[in-house]
C-alpha cells in the first residue's frame, strides 16, 4: 500500500515563506500527480497545486506567483515552497498522490499565517 509523510508545516508570519515536504512510499506507477490540498474547518480540501511524474504543474490561481510546486521522482517527493504567505493560506495542507485511478493522502500539516 501506498504511505504518504508530510513535514514543513508551522508559523509564520504574513509575507514570510514556508517549505512542505511529502515523501510517498509503496506501490507508486511511474504515471502518477503528487500534489496539495488544503482544508480549513467546516470547508472541502481544495486543490492548491498538482504536479506530474513529468513536471508540468497546476496551481490555483490563489496562489499562482506565489507557490511552486516542485518533485524529486527518484525520492517519490513533492515540495511546496510558500512564499508571501497571507493569513488566507492557513489551513492544514494535505499530501495527495494520485496513481492507477486512486487517490491517497497525507497525514495533512497545519500551516499558520499570523502576525
Amino acid at each position: 500500500q501506498v504511505q504518504l509523510v508530510e513535514s514543513g508545516g508551522g508559523l509564520v508570519q504574513p509575507g514570510g515563506s514556508l517549505g512542505l515536504s511529502c515523501a510517498a512510499s509503496g506501490n507508486i506507477f511511474n504515471d502518477n500527480f503528487m500534489g496539495w490540498f488544503r482544508q480549513v474547518p467546516g470547508n472541502r480540501r481544495a486543490l492548491v497545486a498538482r504536479i506530474s511524474s513529468r513536471g508540468g504543474a497546476n496551481y490555483a490561481d490563489s496562489v499562482k506567483g506565489r507557490f511552486t510546486i516542485s518533485r524529486d521522482n527518484s525520492k517519490n517527493t513533492v515540495y511546496l515552497q510558500m512564499n508571501s504567505l497571507k493569513p488566507e493560506d492557513t489551513a492544514v495542507y494535505y499530501c495527495r498522490l494520485e496513481t492507477s485511478g486512486y487517490s491517497y493522502w497525507g497525514q495533512g500539516t497545519q500551516v499558520t499565517v499570523s502576525s
